[in-house]
């Protein structure tokens, strides 16, 4: 059996597993469904947590070539306008997590984590190639292309998203679970904005079963908008990415402040898609089994209101690369210990997303509790130092 990982899947995920397992000293094999690398989608906030991984990877001067670093992060009432509560971000960060809080386009993202990939000789990448089954041996795994040849490896990450070819042979589970969210992004270049919708901070805007999160991509140039609605996704849950435009946003949001209904009027083209998760992990076998193991949203599909879907994978791949790099462990014992030590992070933050979106979207006396609260602790409520310290 080759010493080489394979890994399915060629999106963040994927990328910063390849990234972590060739630093460990690992060739990779990399499959890739697409006939090009690209990424769909708009903006990502990177946590500390997630930023110290990229500096570590030695990564800092790329990201702040195309990631913008927001001072502030501010919430405010949907209905009123009104600042609800405020968490500094910008130097605070820096000092009290090693790291700053970055926003980045998610195209900017995986373009940064290529350019990382392709400098390694040792990663092979197969575009338009994906997997269709395998088999772990005990001494190894086997993959089966499709329409194509056999690959072998020591290890089988499976990278391959929400609707993971992997999980399913692997966990034999259900279908991920549709939330009743409908997700709406934009971008739109800051210039084309009037002054006073422009802005270089986080804002989130919170009001009864809504939300809406704008703030800065592409060096503070461009601006991310995502509003998020209770809803049915017509048709196929699968066919996720459909064009729209502000006046079905705007009917689906109702009553809100002349401020953020002028960002939303502001904005003439919108994507929509149903968003979709599975339970908090139950255990380290959702996480990995035998010489095979899940990584990001393969594992641990979550909602994204604790922005943490793509910086959990990035922190899968990381300790991925801790794993690999111990010395005088068989390849099992290396994959079981990558599962022990992610799944209860993964899971407190699949937990805390459901109810990040609970009291967002708060009605009655929970919104008022809400609102109260905010304003009183600040800082206290806003900061997750748990979560940011890694």
């Amino acid at each position: 059996m080759e010493k080489q990982i394979l890994i399915a899947g060629g999106g963040i995920g994927g990328l910063a597993a390849a990234l972590a397992c060739t630093r460990a000293g690992w060739p990779v094999q990399l499959l890739e469904r697409a006939q090009e690398f690209g990424e769909v989608g708009a903006g990502i906030q990177l946590g500390p947590n997630v930023v110290r991984v990229l500096h570590s990877w030695g990564l800092a001067h790329e990201l702040t070539q195309v990631a913008a670093f927001p001072e502030m992060l501010r919430v405010r009432s949907a209905a009123s306008g009104e600042e609800l509560g405020r968490l500094r971000l910008g130097e605070r960060a820096r000092t009290r997590y090693g790291a700053p809080y970055a926003t980045i386009h998610r195209a900017d993202m995986h373009k940064l984590l290529l350019g990382a990939v392709e400098q390694h000789a040792d990663v092979q990448l197969h575009l338009g190639q994906w997997l269709e089954s395998f088999v772990d041996t005990g001494a190894g795994v086997q993959v089966k292309v499709l329409d194509g040849p056999y690959l072998e490896g020591q290890a089988l990450i499976g990278a391959d998203g929400l609707w993971s070819t992997v999980r399913q042979q692997l966990l034999e589970d259900d279908r991920p679970r549709v939330t009743g969210h409908l997700a709406y992004r934009a971008l739109i270049a800051q210039r084309d904005l009037p002054a006073y919708l422009r802005s270089q901070q986080v804002t989130v805007w919170v009001g009864p079963d809504l939300h809406v999160v704008q703030y800065p991509v592409r060096r503070g140039h461009w601006l991310n908008v995502v509003a998020i609605v209770h809803g049915q996704v017509a048709g196929d849950v699968d066919d996720w990415d459909h064009a729209t435009h502000a006046a079905d946003l705007q009917a689906a949001m109702g009553v809100t402040c002349n401020r953020l209904q002028d960002l939303v009027s502001a904005i003439a083209n919108w994507r929509q898609w149903g968003l979709c998760d599975r339970p908090p992990m139950k255990g380290a076998y959702e996480q990995a089994q035998g010489r095979v193991a899940l990584l990001g949203d393969a594992a641990h599909p979550m909602r994204p209101y604790m922005a943490q879907g793509a910086g959990m994978a990035i922190e899968d791949a990381a300790c991925l690369q801790r794993m690999l790099a111990l010395p005088d462990l068989l390849m099992g014992q290396r994959m079981q210990q990558y599962a022990r030590e992610r799944w209860k992070r993964n899971a407190r933050v699949q937990a805390r997303s459901i109810r990040n979106g609970e009291i967002f979207h708060a009605k009655g006396l929970v919104r008022w509790g809400r609102d109260r609260v905010m304003g009183l602790l600040g800082e206290r409520i806003l900061d997750v130092p748990w979560l940011y310290r890694g």
